[in-house]
């Protein structure tokens, strides 16, 4: 007695009455992150995006 594609339509048709079509993206993105952060904490990546200042390259140490 698994779902079938009525149930999931049923669903569907919900979560875009409860949240409207302009906040559906918004939504989704923010669902996406929150299970990429969860399977990156899985994986134990503890790695702190704050500390992260969006330079890819690598850092010199400072010339004498």
């Amino acid at each position: 007695m698994g779902l079938s594609i009525w149930h999931i339509l049923v669903v569907l048709i919900v979560v875009l009455v409860v949240f409207g079509a302009g906040k559906l993206p918004t939504v989704m993105g923010d669902l996406g992150k929150g299970i990429r952060s969860f399977k990156a904490g899985l994986n134990g990546e503890d790695k702190d995006k704050s500390d992260d200042k969006g330079d890819d390259q690598p850092r010199l140490p400072p010339s004498a």
